[in-house]
């Protein structure tokens, strides 16, 4: 096995997925106030090498604060749209982190009972762009 693999930063990607939270999300005010359960996933891009060779916590980022600051986006304030609670996440991991990329997953379950399981939508923001 070689001692030096090159890194593909294009590929490397942190996952964090089924994040469930509550989100001041809905077209009406009654709805926002209700805070209902939203479901998020994450696809963040950093170079993930010096943290496979290091083994070092501070070479990669704390899942927990990602965790915070989602948390402080989707209840911290009013979101009509499930478009608008995603890209308020990006936007703020993007300026809060290292990172190049993201992907925010949000659906909303259950937004028609009966009727849909969830909706939901699925954005990339890019540093820069």
């Amino acid at each position: 096995m070689p001692d030096r693999l090159e890194s593909s930063t294009a590929s490397d990607a942190i996952l964090l997925e089924g994040v469930e939270l509550p989100a001041a999300l809905g077209v009406s005010a009654a709805e926002r106030r209700m805070r209902r359960p939203v479901r998020v996933d994450l696809e963040i891009g950093r170079d993930l090498t010096a943290a496979g060779r290091s083994d070092r916590i501070r070479d990669t980022l704390d899942y927990a604060e990602i965790y915070r600051l989602v948390e402080k986006v989707a209840g911290g304030q009013e979101h009509r749209l499930i478009e608008a609670l995603a890209d308020r996440i990006a936007v703020a991991l993007l300026s809060g982190f290292e990172i190049e990329w993201v992907t925010v997953t949000v659906r909303k379950p259950k937004p028609v009972a009966g009727v849909l399981e969830h909706t939901g939508v699925r954005i990339t923001r890019r540093r820069g762009g």
